[in-house]
Formats: C-alpha cells, structure tokens, sequence
C-alpha cells in the first residue's frame, strides 16, 4: 500500500528570504530603507543650509550641486518643498562613495566651526573681564607678554567710557580685534570679527547668486 505524500505549503516571504540567502545576500528590509532614506534628505538639507564658502568645499557631483543652489535661491514655501524632494531624489543616486565623502566633508566642516566659534567665544568673554575687572588686564598680559599694555588700557578707558556714554561701540570693537591679535588667533573669513559682536555666530545673508552672501 502506497502512503501518500503531504505536502507543505511554501511561505513566499520564506522563500523569498531562502533564496536570498542562496544567492549570498539580505535584502535590506522596509524600515531600513525608510531610515537610508531620511539620512539622505536630512544630509541634503543640511547641504543647501551650509555658508556659501562652505559648500563651495563640498565634494558634489555637478547634478546635485545645481539641485542644491536651486533650492537655495527658491522663497517660495511649495517650491521649495518640490525642490527639497529633488534634492533628496538626487541624493538617492549617488553612490555610497560620494554620499560618504560628502558626509566627512560636512563632519570636517562642522569640527572646524565648532573650533572658530569657540575662539570667538573665548575672545568675547576675554574683553567682557577686561571691561569689568582692571586686575584682569595684568593676568592678560602675564599670559601674553608680547601685547602692548598701554594699548591695552587705552583700548579699555575709552571701550568703557562709549558704553557708559551709550556711543557707537568703535572702541570696543578694537579692543576685541587686539584680543585676537595679542592671542594669535586669526579667523578664516572677515565676517568672523562682524559675528562675534553679535554674541554668536549667524550664517550669511541672503542675496540673488545663490542664496548667501560670502
């Protein structure tokens, strides 16, 4: 007597899983390519937010770099959004080689900024002890004996007096450039010096080229 066979259903999602394994490789599931691409939008978004010297040191392919400045120079709330999308789209296509270098430009990019606005944030709260402690300027010129202390005092009296005297801050904005000068500290850009007095650091302008001024 002959038995008979019973034979299992096959799952497809099992099947589709076995014969990826066959063929060496895991298809990346739906979530994982939802988050690769969120990663890749919010990489774009942070590229058309960069200064306009910053992205010009951004390793992008002539595609994505014309999708970027678009967006940039684009006021309109929904055509901005359509050109977001775009950006992202493009972003999709590049390979893994340039989405990751573009990625360690930015991280360089973000190190450097980080270490420039400590610098002027260093050489604020320097003046502010100056302006406020006359036993502050002996401990600065301890430390940088290569400064001018007459400059020095002269720089504080009259940074003080303006501002008792509500008078354009002329003076005091001289005082933070001797800061710097006495400190060896040099900035990257001239705008440095405008940011600081503004007690943080802002990003350019807007204008017609592509968006921001340099």
């Amino acid at each position: 007597m002959n038995r008979k066979t019973r034979t299992q259903p096959i799952n497809p999602a099992e099947a589709s899983e076995q014969d990826g394994t066959e063929h060496g490789y895991d298809r990346p599931s739906k979530s994982q390519l939802k988050r690769d691409m969120l990663a890749l939008q919010v990489l774009g978004v942070a590229l058309i937010e960069l200064p306009k010297d910053a992205l010009k040191r951004m390793p992008m392919p002539e595609k994505l770099d014309d999708a970027v400045r678009a967006a940039r120079r684009i006021t309109d709330h929904e055509g901005k959004r359509r050109q977001l999308q775009y950006v992202g789209r493009v972003m999709r296509s590049l390979t893994d080689e340039e989405t990751a270098a573009l990625r360690t430009a930015l991280d360089s990019y973000r190190g450097v900024n980080r270490a420039e606005t400590a610098k002027l944030h260093w050489i604020e709260r320097t003046r502010e002890k100056l302006l406020a402690d006359d036993a502050a300027l002996t401990d600065f010129i301890r430390q940088h004996p290569g400064v001018d202390p007459q400059e020095g005092r002269t720089l504080i009296r009259n940074a003080r007096k303006e501002r008792e005297q509500a008078k354009p801050p002329r003076y005091f904005r001289e005082l933070f450039q001797w800061i710097k000068t006495a400190a060896g500290v040099e900035d990257e850009e001239d705008e440095s010096l405008n940011e600081a007095e503004d007690d943080g650091v802002e990003f350019p302008e807007r204008d017609d080229d592509d968006g921001y001024k340099a």
